[in-house]
């Protein structure tokens, strides 16, 4: 388990002014199981979005398998 899968630095989204997500930091290795937890409105599917694609980060990086 020496490689990253996501790699997620200074994760920042807005939608109309209001920060959904700011300045995150999250690293998941290939091969481990991770569980994002909060309450309704935290960012959670935000940030699996942000992940998968769909959506694009206002500030920040991210690395999905190397990419």
């Amino acid at each position: 388990m020496d490689t990253l899968a996501v790699k997620m630095r200074g994760i920042t989204k807005s939608f109309n002014g209001v920060n959904a997500n700011d300045h995150v930091d999250f690293d998941v290795w290939k091969g481990s199981i991770h569980g994002l937890l909060g309450e309704n409105g935290a960012g959670k599917t935000t940030l699996i979005r942000l992940i998968a694609g769909l959506l694009d980060a206002t500030a920040g990086s991210l690395d999905v398998l190397g990419m």
